[in-house]
């Protein structure tokens, strides 16, 4: 189970990294970037680190899925595979073709996640 939870997070991962490379392309999007508009809002330090720690999440999940207590990892894959679901529920409205279906794949992938760790089976979770 660790295993699989662990693999979710990093395919979730690849999808962010390629929602974020595809979306350079967009007409626009570097004009805007290099005029200071950023992912929350106008660029600044705390912008910035809030960006960051909202994409470093996943990537610690990969192995704080494998090394974390089983019951303690089992809600921690659900609660913040839902909250990441919501995050992506809440950035979709108006985007590209391109993010919608990356997006749907990542929502695909949290309620994997969520699946996965809320099925755990019992004997292993002690």
């Amino acid at each position: 189970m660790r295993i699989k939870l662990s693999a979710l997070w990093a395919t979730l991962m690849f999808c962010y990294i390629y929602g974020d490379y595809f979306g350079l392309y967009v007409p626009g999007k570097l004009k805007g970037i290099l005029a200071g508009d950023g992912p929350l809002g106008p660029v600044s330090q705390n912008t910035l680190v809030a960006t960051s720690i909202l994409l470093a999440v996943p990537g610690i999940m990969v192995f704080l899925s494998l090394v974390l207590p089983p019951k303690f990892v089992r809600w921690l894959n659900i609660i913040l595979a839902a909250f990441y679901i919501v995050i992506m529920v809440l950035t979709m409205p108006g985007a590209w073709s391109f993010y919608l279906l990356l997006g749907a794949l990542e929502i695909a992938i949290g309620l994997l996640t969520i699946w996965y760790a809320w099925t755990w089976p019992k004997r292993t979770l002690a």
